[in-house]
């Protein structure tokens, strides 16, 4: 196996979490500025069956659209059945690019400090329509470079996202560890071109999966380095 040289994150639900805005309170609050009654109890079975029916693009391009029609069926899924259904989900789905809806989960501090401590690079690869670099400024996590599908055109698990990350860290795919919550798009996106890939499953989806660890403490160990 090649000497690690660096880490690649997710961020969305790896490092950060969003917040009220982007919940669904925050869908409520949004649909009254569209003439919209939306019920928060109806949220998570509303976004359930949007993600029933969520498809990523064929050529994996990042594309907004995908995105303001999956927060529009949630909205109607709440009970906002009026035309102004897509322009509130336009201004939700907005929400995810700015930086002060998301927080911090409490184990990444720790680990990027570590992780500086063992002398890796740290980059960031996110399908999101955010400047990574920014978000890691505004959020004081100290990377050496990032790229989001916005920026890229190519969304996870698409090989050129991770190359570029690779490229601008100037490893090889061999030396650096990819660590993301989903499956498909972090770990068998990044596994397809020959990176050590691991499963960060705080919700506990995947207790059959390896390499899986439940939160970031369990991340050095995994990548066979002391805390």
């Amino acid at each position: 196996m090649a000497e690690l040289k660096a880490v690649l994150f997710d961020v969305d639900f790896t490092l950060a979490r969003p917040g009220p805005e982007l919940g669904p309170d925050g869908y409520v609050r949004a649909g009254t500025r569209y003439g919209l009654t939306l019920d928060p109890s109806r949220y998570e079975a509303a976004r359930g069956a949007a993600l029933v029916d969520l498809h990523r693009h064929p050529e994996l391009e990042h594309d907004d659209e995908i995105w303001f029609r999956f927060t529009e069926r949630i909205i109607r899924g709440m009970g906002g059945e009026a035309d102004s259904a897509y322009a509130c989900a336009v201004e939700i789905t907005r929400g995810w690019e700015r930086h002060e809806n998301f927080d911090i989960y409490d184990d990444v501090p720790e680990t990027f400090a570590a992780l500086r401590g063992a002398g890796l690079l740290i980059g960031l690869v996110s399908n999101s329509a955010r400047d990574v670099r920014e978000f890691a400024l505004h959020h004081a996590l100290d990377i050496d470079a990032g790229i989001s599908s916005f920026h890229h055109g190519r969304t996870k698990p698409h090989a050129s996202i991770f190359r570029a990350v690779l490229d601008l860290l100037d490893v090889e795919a061999a030396e650096a560890a990819m660590v993301g919550d989903q499956l498909a798009d972090d770990v068998e996106g990044a596994s397809a071109i020959g990176m050590r890939a691991i499963l960060l499953d705080r919700e506990g989806l995947h207790p059959g999966f390896e390499p899986r660890i439940a939160d970031l403490a369990e991340l050095l160990p995994q990548l066979g380095l002391q805390a």
